[in-house]
């Protein structure tokens, strides 16, 4: 009988053309070998408007399941359904923002929720792993406004994955690139081997 439990992942795509890398992100961490894990990966995407123009839905696995906007509306029609961000914040053990972007960071930092991932981050469970990778221009990581907004989401206990120097999409060269797949996968790998007091010799 199979006794591995499931850590259910809330990953969470935002505007920046680093979105592009989700399907290889959910790739990864759904191909991560069993002997490595006393546990399975169950991801869970939720999306912005903006991140859905990166990347296609039919490069997903089949089995994960994507909320936007529109979601979140369908699901409450009266009093006693479900609020959806209510609830996926109830069903993961640890939520992931990857790409996190400039305009998504200036909202967490200030409490704004308008759309469903900022209602879900808004209402998360200060208690559970969050972990969010920035990504954006150089001139937008460089502003001084980022190294605050950073500050204060670290201070409430969310977890860093720094960005990285490289060319950008745009063409301009320095640090603004969301990490690599490998460092944001092992990263989540050892917060959930903490969460779960999981230890590999």
């Amino acid at each position: 009988m199979d006794t591995r439990r499931s850590c259910k992942l809330l990953l969470a795509a935002t505007g920046s053309v680093a979105a592009l890398k989700i399907p290889t992100l959910i790739k990864a961490l759904l191909e991560i070998p069993a002997d490595q894990m006393t546990y399975d990966f169950e991801v869970h995407l939720v999306v912005t408007e903006h991140a859905k123009h990166f990347f296609k839905m039919s490069d997903l696995p089949a089995h994960v399941k994507v909320y936007d906007d529109s979601l979140e509306w369908q699901a409450w029609k009266q009093r006693g359904d479900p609020v959806l961000h209510i609830e996926l914040g109830k069903l993961a053990d640890i939520m992931v923002i990857a790409p996190l972007d400039a305009n998504t960071l200036a909202k967490m930092a200030q409490g704004l929720c308008d759309n469903l991932l900022t209602c879900t981050t808004r209402a998360w469970d200060m208690s559970k792993p969050l972990i969010f990778c920035p990504a954006m221009n150089t001139r937008m990581w460089e502003h001084p406004v980022t190294t605050q907004q950073i500050r204060l989401l670290k201070e409430w206990g969310h977890m860093e994955i720094p960005p990285i120097s490289k060319t950008l999409m745009c063409g301009d060269t320095g640090v603004g690139a969301m990490a690599e797949v490998e460092t944001i996968v092992e990263k989540i790998k050892n917060v959930a081997d903490e969460k779960f007091n999981v230890k590999f010799d």
